[in-house]
């Protein structure tokens, strides 16, 4: 078991084997609540990065087999360009 101590300012400095254990990096932000035995429970929030990789390709699944969904979408938007000026 490890001690810190609070600063002045309220802060504590995380022993080393918890930032590695936690794979933490400055910047990082940790997410705290006291438990019902007031024990003080801090977990890693995950960053705007490894919430993006946790979502990349999850929608693959929707998409029709053969379909190209950003040559379908250039497609639907000149279409759409062609209708504008037609009409004026």
């Amino acid at each position: 078991m490890t001690t810190t101590t609070l600063t002045r300012k309220h802060q504590i400095t995380l022993p080393a084997e918890i930032v590695q254990a936690l794979e933490l990096a400055p910047g990082s932000q940790v997410e705290w609540t006291i438990g019902p035995d007031g024990t003080l429970i801090g977990k890693p929030k995950a960053s705007r990065a490894q919430r993006a990789a946790a979502l990349y390709g999850a929608g693959r699944r929707y998409l029709r087999p053969g379909v190209d969904p950003v040559r379908e979408l250039i497609a639907e938007r000149l279409d759409d360009d062609d209708a504008y000026r037609a009409a004026s």
